[in-house]
């Protein structure tokens, strides 16, 4: 078996003509499929680039959003969510897009995290305030209409094998 890479990831809106405004508009990603389902809810597909898509479901007696569980509370403050949630989506993209970008999301009133972008490297807080040879990933966090955490990631070189360099992590008490 062989993948090739996400189809699409599912998540859950609470307004579909808000979340459709957001996607088109504040970050161009076009309408590609719409479905309206038995039970009156509805299901729609957006092209984020390079063959994969983005879906939200809509009902409207989904439950509430559920920060710090289902969804990040705050970034960087309380990036923390419960096993078995989506803690956020990353797009790829180059990284001479990302100040267009940032322009992009504050003209549509979106607010990005501060650090606006933020250099990942290999210290051990994770994160370096100046670029520096190090970084392997720049990025830039921001939210959607309903909670969900957003993040375009321009990675800065390919994966050598010395970036596999820990141990997994137990759990701290088994599965039931």
């Amino acid at each position: 078996m062989q993948t090739k890479g996400i189809n699409h990831l599912a998540l859950v809106c609470r307004d579909m003509a808000e979340t459709v405004k957001f996607y088109t508009e504040a970050l161009g990603m076009p309408l590609v499929k719409t479905v309206v389902l038995p039970d009156g809810g509805q299901h729609f597909f957006f092209d984020c680039g390079g063959g994969s898509l983005l879906a939200f479901f809509w009902w409207g007696d989904a439950p509430p959003a559920a920060p710090g569980i289902a969804s990040v509370a705050d970034f960087p403050s309380k990036p923390k969510t419960a096993v078995g949630s989506m803690n956020h989506v990353a797009f790829h993209m180059d990284e001479d897009q990302l100040d267009a970008s940032i322009a992009r999301l504050q003209a549509n009133g979106v607010h990005v995290s501060v650090p606006i972008v933020v250099n990942h490297d290999d210290s051990p807080m994770g994160v370096a305030r100046d670029m520096h040879d190090g970084v392997w990933v720049r990025s830039v966090y921001f939210r959607d209409p309903n909670g969900v955490m957003l993040e375009f990631a321009a990675t800065l070189r390919d994966f050598r094998p010395e970036d596999v360099a820990h141990e997994p992590a137990r759990a701290l008490e088994p599965a039931e």
